[in-house]
């Protein structure tokens, strides 16, 4: 009986509710492509962290929350802030995904509350596993070293 309350915790990608902070178009068509070749089939798209809470309020619910740090007008970081701050969204997992990866990058990303992070360029091969991963409630950090 103990695994049914662990399996309550993971979530089917196909029911998968995700929403992407990404100001690149390029890197948001990757990221879509995968998830849906994971068959995930409810991406929203969002090119900045301001107003993302009233956004990602208008959505059914949200899962995760893949989002890039470097944004024009508010960058991840104060988006996450707002986020947590939230009622319906701050136990949402959200993942920094970011080209600025470093060690202390990665170290502010976990002091500031997120749920993981994944270094661009996305590694097609291993990103459809660490979204399952994230999704089955796994922390996953990953410099892309």
């Amino acid at each position: 009986m103990n695994s049914s309350k662990t399996k309550s915790n993971v979530i089917d990608p196909k029911d998968a509710h995700i929403l992407v902070v990404e100001d690149n178009v390029s890197n948001f068509v990757l990221i879509a492509r995968l998830l849906a070749f994971m068959g995930i089939q409810k991406c929203e798209w969002k090119t900045t962290g301001w107003g993302v809470v009233d956004f990602a309020n208008t959505m059914p619910r949200v899962n995760l929350i893949l989002m890039d740090l470097r944004l024009p007008h508010e960058d991840g970081y104060e988006a996450l802030k707002q986020i947590r701050q939230d009622p319906h969204l701050k136990e949402t997992k959200v993942v920094a995904v970011t080209a600025h990866s470093s060690t202390d990058e990665m170290q502010k990303a976990r002091e500031a509350g997120f749920d993981g992070f994944l270094s661009k360029p996305l590694d097609a091969d291993l990103f459809p596993e660490q979204v399952r991963q994230i999704l089955s409630g796994e922390e996953v950090w990953d410099l892309g070293i």
